[in-house]
């Protein structure tokens, strides 16, 4: 038996660690590396044809951003995880490659005229398609046997629709042994979505520790704090500009904007705009609108029973096209503009960000994690 860490050792993001049981080899996650780092996470430093299994704990892209790469370098396994997990990687893989080729067209755009070689993109979006196709899905709770001597089953993790922990149970030479993969933990009292499952017991935890530094403050609705800010901002005639990752906290942010628009707690303009600015968003919250049986908390449950959709109200626009997004700065009417990245070294945040962070009476506003080497640290 032996685990092996092929990501998220020398930075926050990246994860990727190697199970072998019986000869047999069972990645959990194998997420592209975010921000800067001495290392380079975003190649795979083992033979992907050998890997028999992967086990996928959520859809962020730092946990499952390199699995094309792993298809395209000949991995022919399985691919597991929950049901809502694989919906959400479905956009998120394919946006993902969307931007992979993007930027391999822009560096050879620069290198030809510098007479450098071309550069191949990490992965393609057909072989985005091909590791989208190879998902089998589990529901939580369940235990099976996914090989000889391994047991596993997936629980909720809080973090994400359809996050999980994993546990698996790993049997070799008559020993057998729990080894638990945390995945990414939510909070307690979290909108939406559940508290995290516990796990009781465990002879080893792999545990994520992005906010590793520092104790969490008692859990609490930011509405308030939110409504305030943006009354402010309005009253000055600027916009709220918020990076934030497409999937999951788009979706949170909106939950609490409902409430905002609902209780009219903007007083400087009631009536004001929400523009969601990124078509994986924009997909995601599509998903986030559908079948969550089994994933919700009560609270998000009772407003569905009640006849209200979690992430809807008057004034909200879900835009698409470059040039809807163009057109946004062009409007000098005060609104919230949300768009992607969260942490703003890609997409059309920092289209937005250049048209707003010159402006006194606007106001940019994080509400994630920022990593090291990245724009959105450095703007903090």
């Amino acid at each position: 038996m032996k685990l092996t860490f092929f990501g998220a050792a020398h930075a926050v993001t990246g994860s990727c660690h190697c199970l072998e049981v019986n000869g047999k080899k069972i990645l959990i996650d194998c997420g592209l590396q975010q921000g800067q780092d001495e290392h380079d996470g975003n190649t795979l430093d083992f033979a992907p044809n050998y890997i028999d299994y992967v086990l996928v704990t959520h859809a962020h892209i730092d946990h499952s951003g390199r699995i094309p790469l792993l298809v395209k370098e000949g991995f022919n396994g399985r691919i597991l995880t929950t049901s809502l997990t694989a919906q959400l990687m479905s956009v998120m893989l394919r946006d993902s490659a969307h931007i992979q080729e993007g930027d391999a067209n822009w560096h050879n755009q620069k290198g030809k005229r510098a007479g450098l070689p071309p550069v191949e993109p990490l992965y393609t979006l057909m072989d985005a398609e091909e590791a989208i196709q190879m998902l089998e899905t589990v529901e939580y709770g369940w235990l099976f046997d996914l090989c000889e001597g391994v047991k596993v089953r997936f629980n909720d993790a809080g973090h994400l629709l359809g996050s999980s922990t994993v546990e698996i149970w790993a049997t070799e030479n008559g020993v057998t042994k729990k080894i638990v993969f945390s995945g990414d933990l939510g909070n307690e009292e979290q909108p939406i979505i559940r508290d995290p499952s516990l796990v009781d017991d465990a002879d080893y935890v792999v545990m994520e520790s992005t906010y590793g530094d520092r104790n969490h403050e008692p859990p609490e609705s930011y509405t308030g704090a939110l409504a305030a800010l943006i009354d402010d901002v309005f009253a000055q005639g600027g916009n709220v500009v918020i990076p934030s990752f497409a999937v999951g906290r788009t979706q949170e942010l909106l939950y609490f904007l409902r409430e905002i628009k609902r209780d009219g707690l903007v007083q400087s303009l009631p009536s004001f705009k929400v523009y969601v600015d990124s078509p994986l968003a924009s997909e995601a919250t599509k998903i986030y609108s559908g079948n969550l049986k089994g994933y919700l908390d009560d609270e998000a449950i009772a407003i569905i029973q009640g006849g209200e959709n979690l992430f809807t109200f008057p004034g909200l626009t879900l835009t698409q096209s470059t040039e809807e997004s163009r057109a946004l700065n062009d409007d000098k009417t005060p609104k919230v503009i949300i768009s992607a990245s969260g942490m703003c070294d890609a997409g059309r945040i920092r289209h937005h960000l250049k048209h707003n962070l010159w402006r006194p009476e606007s106001a940019v506003v994080f509400v994630g994690y920022q990593g090291e080497g990245t724009l959105g640290r450095r703007l903090l």
